[in-house]
C-alpha cells in the first residue's frame, strides 16, 4: 500500500466530525493523566495563577494534565455563560499567544460562542473593526494595556463584558470589567454537568466556530467565516498525514500523544490556531508555550520539544543565530561552513555512500549536534507556512537532521491544503494536496511559460473541500468574488502542479511584477535565495511596470561587522553609514551577483538600494505572522525606489 492510499484508509479515534468542543472532550477522555499545557512563571501576572491551577516558579515551566486543563475549561464556560454568553454571540480573544488563550477558546467553543480574533498588535482603532465588524458581545483582552486600548473605544462598540486575562485591570469599580479569574470562580459555583454537555452540542458542525480577519494590506479586513466542520475536517486531514499512520517506519517522524510542541505564533492567526492548537490537542500532545520569538533558543531548550509550527522568518532567524554563535573565529567559521556544505551535499544526493555518509557523521559530532542540542535535542519535526521558505534554507535544515515540511493554506481554507509528508518530503515544494482536498489551477491568468521553472500545469490555484469557508462576514459581494462559478474558491495564488501532484508556489496573484517587457516576475523566490546569504538580512523585490527588477536590501549589520573585521576593516557605528560604506557595498554586490546566477536574465536583480531600517511588526513593515507589508514597504522607502529608477545613471549603484 502507498502512503496516498494509507492516508485515504486510516481509521482512528482522533478522527471524527463532531464540533471543536466535542472534540476536545473527547481527547481528555482518551488523554486524562497526560500533560496537555506547559506554562512559565515570572512573565505574566496570571489571574488565574493560584485560582484555577498552580503558579509556575520563575524562569521555569509548570505543566497541566489534560484532566486539569478540562477542569478550568469547563469553569471558564460556566463562568462565560453566567456573564450572558449564548449560543452564536461573537467573543472576541485580544491577546499574546499563551496558555489561557487556549484555555479561554476551548471555554467560548463550549459555551457555543463564536470567537473573533484580535492581533495584540492591533491599534485601538484596528481592535475597533475587528470587534464591531462582527458585532461582538465581549472581549477577552490581555492586560491592563490592551484594556486600554479597548476603553478608548468602547463608546463604538456594544460590549456586554471585557475579561483581563491578567490581574491588575485598575477598573475594578467597574461592573462591566472582569479579571478572567472572576470568570473561573462564576463558573465553578455555577457549573452544572448536564447544562454543560447540552452546550457542548448544541452548535451543529456546520455552525460558525470563528471569525478570522484577513490582513487588509489590501484593503479592509474581511472575516473568513470558519465553521466546526471547516476546522474539524482540516485537523482530520493533516492527522491523516502526519500522525502515527500504521504504514510508517518507526523512524518517520509524527505528531500524536508522545509529541511535544512550542507554540509562539499568533493564535489569532489560523495556521497556529489550526497546526498549533486543535491539531496537538485532537492529537493527544503536550503544547508549551513561548514568551516570543526571541525567547526561542531558551525556551527549546528547556521544553525539550519534539516539534513545533513556524514561519519561514523565524526559521531565518534561528539560523542567523546559529550561525553567529558557531563562527565566533577563523577556524570554527571554517568548520561551520565545511559542515553545511557537507549538509547540503547529503541531502541533495540521491545515493550518498559511504564516504559523505562519513563526513556527515564527522559534521554532526562537531557542529549539528550543537545545533540540535541547542533547540533541545528531541527536534523530530518543523512545519514551516505562512509565506516561501528558501529551498536552500530548509536543504541546510534537513542536512543537519532538522527536517522542516514546508505547507500552504490560507485563512479561507482551516488553512491547510498541502504540506509535505514526513516519509516523502519535496523540498521546494509545499507537497500535495490533502485528503479530501481537490485542486486545479486556472492558466489563463498567467501567460504561457512565465512564472514557471517545472514540469506540470501552472495558473491560479482553485481549492474545493470541506475545510473551505463558505465566505466572508456580511461582504456578500466578496464572497460571490472569491469563488468560481461552480463552487472553487480562487486562492489568488499562482502555482504549479506537477505531475507527480506536488505544488510548487510561485507566488500571490497580486504580488507578481510586471515589467514593461510584458514579462512577469514572481519576488518570492529571488527574495528567499538570500535567506542563508549571512551578509543580507532582508531583500524586498521592486519594478511593477518598470524595465528591469530592482530591490531594497536591509543589510545584517552585525555579520557584517564580524566579516569586516575578520579583514581589518573599521566599519562606521551607525546603519545609515554602513549602508554607504564602500566595502559594504562591494560585499552586498558578491551576494546579489551570487544570487543573479540562478535566475532568467529578466529576473535578476539589475540595481538596487540598501535600507538601514529592519522590516518588522513593530515598525508596521511586517503582519503578525511576518509576511511583508509590500505596500507599507514601497510608501516607506520611495525615494530609494524612485532612485533606483531614476534616469541620471550616475547616481545608481549597479551590480557588476
Amino acid at each position: 500500500m502507498d502512503w496516498q492510499t494509507a492516508e485515504r484508509e486510516f481509521e482512528s479515534e482522533v478522527l471524527g466530525t463532531e464540533t471543536l468542543g466535542r472534540m476536545f472532550e473527547n481527547s481528555v477522555e482518551r488523554n486524562a493523566d497526560t500533560v496537555a499545557q506547559q506554562y512559565q512563571g515570572g512573565i505574566y501576572d496570571r489571574s488565574l495563577a493560584g485560582t484555577a491551577f498552580d503558579p509556575a516558579p520563575d524562569g521555569e515551566y509548570a505543566s497541566l494534565t489534560y484532566a486539569e486543563m478540562r477542569e478550568v475549561v469547563r469553569a471558564l464556560a460556566a463562568g462565560f455563560r453566567e456573564l450572558g454568553v449564548e449560543t452564536g454571540d461573537r467573543v472576541g480573544i485580544f491577546a499574546q499567544t499563551r496558555l489561557e488563550w487556549a484555555q479561554t477558546d476551548f471555554a467560548l467553543l463550549s459555551a457555543g460562542a463564536v470567537v473573533t480574533t484580535v492581533y495584540k498588535s492591533s491599534s485601538p482603532d484596528k481592535a475597533r473593526y475587528l470587534l464591531d465588524d462582527p458585532d461582538a458581545d465581549g472581549v477577552v483582552v490581555e492586560n491592563a494595556d490592551l484594556l486600554e486600548r479597548i476603553l478608548e473605544v468602547e463608546d463604538d462598540l456594544d460590549l456586554e463584558f471585557i475579561v483581563s486575562i491578567d490581574e491588575g485591570s485598575g477598573y475594578d469599580d467597574r461592573d462591566d470589567v472582569y479579571t478572567l479569574a472572576d470568570v473561573y470562580t462564576l463558573g465553578d459555583e455555577a457549573f452544572d454537568e448536564e447544562a454543560y454537555q447540552e452546550w457542548v452540542d448544541e452548535p451543529d458542525v456546520d455552525d460558525l466556530a470563528s471569525l478570522i480577519y484577513t490582513s487588509g494590506t489590501t484593503g479592509q479586513p474581511k472575516g473568513v467565516k470558519l465553521t466546526h466542520r471547516n476546522f474539524r475536517a482540516n485537523v482530520n486531514q493533516v492527522y491523516r498525514r502526519v500522525g502515527p499512520r500504521p504504514d510508517k517506519d518507526t523512524d518517520t517522524p509524527t505528531i500524536d500523544g508522545d509529541s511535544r510542541m512550542v507554540s509562539y505564533l499568533p493564535l489569532a492567526h489560523v495556521f497556529e490556531r489550526t497546526a498549533g492548537h486543535f491539531l496537538p490537542f485532537a492529537a493527544g500532545a503536550t503544547v508549551a508555550y513561548a514568551e516570543s520569538s526571541d525567547t526561542l533558543k531558551e525556551d527549546f531548550s528547556a521544553v525539550q520539544p519534539t516539534g513545533a509550527t513556524s514561519v519561514p522568518r523565524v526559521y531565518e532567524k534561528i539560523y542567523d543565530a546559529i550561525r553567529e554563535q558557531a563562527t565566533e573565529s577563523p577556524i570554527k567559521e571554517r568548520i561551520f561552513n565545511w559542515a553545511t556544505d557537507v549538509g547540503r551535499a547529503y541531502q541533495r544526493a540521491d545515493d550518498p555512500g559511504p564516504i559523505l555518509e562519513a563526513k556527515l557523521s564527522i559534521a554532526d559530532k562537531l557542529v549539528f549536534g550543537q545545533v540540535k542540542d541547542a533547540l533541545g535535542g528531541n527536534i523530530e519535526m518543523l512545519v514551516s507556512g505562512g509565506g516561501t521558505l528558501s529551498p536552500d534554507l530548509c536543504t541546510l535544515y534537513h542536512g543537519m537532521g532538522l527536517p522542516i515540511f514546508e505547507g500552504y493554506g490560507l485563512t479561507e481554507t482551516a488553512p491547510v491544503v498541502t504540506t509535505n509528508p514526513p516519509e516523502r518530503p519535496q523540498i521546494g515544494t509545499v507537497g500535495p494536496p490533502v485528503v479530501g482536498c481537490e485542486v486545479r489551477v486556472d492558466d489563463s491568468v498567467v501567460p504561457d511559460g512565465e512564472a514557471a521553472d517545472t514540469a506540470g500545469e501552472t495558473g491560479e490555484l482553485l481549492v474545493r473541500g470541506p475545510n473551505v469557508a463558505e465566505g466572508y462576514w456580511e461582504k456578500p459581494g466578496a464572497t460571490d468574488r472569491a469563488f468560481t462559478a461552480d463552487g472553487w474558491f480562487r486562492t489568488g495564488d499562482i502555482v504549479t502542479i506537477r505531475p507527480d501532484d506536488y505544488i510548487v508556489f510561485h507566488e500571490r496573484r497580486k504580488q507578481l511584477l510586471v515589467l514593461s517587457t510584458g514579462k512577469n516576475v514572481a519576488p518570492a523566490p529571488i527574495e528567499d535565495s538570500f535567506a542563508a546569504r549571512e551578509p543580507v538580512e532582508q531583500c524586498m523585490v521592486v519594478g511593477d511596470g518598470e524595465k528591469f527588477v530592482g530591490a531594497l536590501i536591509v543589510p545584517n549589520v552585525d555579520a557584517l561587522r564580524r566579516l569586516a573585521e575578520d579583514e581589518g576593516i573599521d566599519l562606521p557605528d551607525s546603519a545609515a553609514a554602513i549602508c554607504d560604506h564602500e566595502w559594504v557595498e562591494e560585499r552586498i554586490d558578491r551576494e546579489v551577483q551570487a544570487v543573479n546566477e540562478n535566475f532568467e536574465a529578466h529576473e535578476t536583480i539589475k540595481e538596487y538600494r540598501l535600507v538601514p531600517i529592519e522590516f518588522t511588526e513593530d515598525n508596521d513593515l511586517l503582519t503578525p505572522t511576518m509576511k511583508k507589508k509590500r505596500r507599507a514597504i514601497l510608501d516607506e522607502f520611495e525615494a530609494e525606489i524612485e532612485s533606483i529608477y531614476a534616469e541620471d545613471e550616475t547616481e545608481q549603484r549597479q551590480t557588476a
